[in-house]
């Protein structure tokens, strides 16, 4: 459990930084991308490693763009 919360207290940390979290996300999205057209790899472990990077790589590009939004407004 210790290591879910340091992986998520770190992903929290990387959304603030938003020309980081731009380049992790495009870091990740590319190579999902390649896995998913070049249609080279069909072990079905790889196709879904890759879309789970893909989806995290576009959130974290999506993030970037439009900024952290407040949990609550006053």
């Amino acid at each position: 459990m210790p290591v879910i919360r340091r992986v998520r207290g770190a992903v929290l940390r990387l959304v603030r930084r938003r020309g980081l979290c731009l380049a992790v996300g495009v870091l990740l999205a590319l190579p999902a991308v390649w896995v998913r057209l070049a249609g080279r790899f069909d072990a079905w472990w790889i196709e879904g490693l890759s879309l789970v990077a893909g989806a995290t790589g576009a959130a974290l590009v999506w993030t970037a763009v439009t900024g952290v939004k407040p949990d609550w407004i006053d």
